[in-house]
């Protein structure tokens, strides 16, 4: 899971979530007639309440969050998980409000019972404002441009090396160096070529080299704001992999209004939505 590509939206459902939990310990309901030492029951005591507010609510800010960090959102029934979510946490906001509303039930039609003085205690209160910011910021992440920025920005690109100096290691780092289009490796000045190789002037390329790219395009490092595919090269409508937020990638082409990038894997494809993005 790429905690990377989780957004501020999500860090509100993950925090409601976590309210939600301390509120199901807490009394769900409450007496004006009943005396100090009197212990009210917690949602856990509660059928209707644990099912369907408190597990349906965790349940749902859960799939939310997966459908987030997964690199590929499994699907049922033709819905991702985070459609599911969604489902989830509504459904527990319209239940914690029915219980807020009514918290005796169906107990306060026997007359004479005690239930007519029984009201909503903390935990009801706090589980409906747990439930209510969590379906709120599901469903206003998609449609909120604040809420889809990244909860962890993308770190700093790394100061130049100084002119002879090795780069950091590893892949996804802007600065580090790159193997030349075509597989030639440079050559230190000065060093001489080995017998038989022509030099570069009279060499010609293989029908298979890769074509380098415009001369008016230097590659860089960049990093998308919120998760964006990346499709073929070919124009398949089909995308052959997901950039997610907080990942240096490299573009090394332009390809119309979109850029040709390279995963950490090394596959190629095109985004096709650039806007937002932050440069190395």
């Amino acid at each position: 899971m790429n905690i990377r590509s989780l957004t501020r939206g999500d860090g509100v459902v993950i925090g409601a979530a976590v309210l939600l939990f301390i509120a199901s310990f807490l009394d769900s309901y409450s007496a004006d007639t009943a005396p100090d030492s009197f212990d009210f029951p917690s949602a856990w005591a509660s059928g209707p309440i644990l099912m369907g507010v408190v597990l349906a609510g965790l349940i749902g800010a859960a799939l939310v969050v997966l459908s987030r960090g997964l690199p590929q959102v499994p699907k049922v029934a033709g819905l991702d998980l985070g459609q599911f979510g969604v489902a989830f946490t509504v459904f527990a906001a319209w239940s914690a409000l029915g219980n807020l509303i009514d918290p005796a039930s169906g107990t306060n039609n026997f007359q004479g019972d005690a239930s007519d003085t029984l009201d909503a205690g903390v935990g009801l209160i706090l589980a409906f404002i747990a439930t209510l910011v969590m379906a709120g910021a599901a469903v206003a992440t998609p449609l909120v441009p604040a809420l889809q920025a990244a909860l962890v920005p993308a770190p700093k690109p790394p100061a130049p090396q100084p002119y002879g100096a090795q780069p950091p290691g590893g892949y996804g780092y802007p600065g580090q160096q790159q193997p030349q289009f075509g597989g030639q490796q440079p050559q230190p000045q000065g060093q001489p070529q080995p017998q038989g190789q022509q030099p570069f002037a009279g060499h010609q390329p293989p029908q298979a080299q890769a074509q380098p790219p415009a001369a008016d395009f230097s590659p860089f490092w960049f990093a998308v704001p919120v998760a964006r595919p990346l499709f073929p090269e070919d124009g398949s409508p089909t995308p052959i992999a997901e950039l997610a937020p907080g990942t240096w990638y490299l573009a090394v082409e332009q390809s119309g209004p979109g850029l040709i990038a390279q995963t950490q894997d090394g596959r190629r494809g095109v985004l096709r939505d650039t806007s937002g993005i932050q440069r190395g």
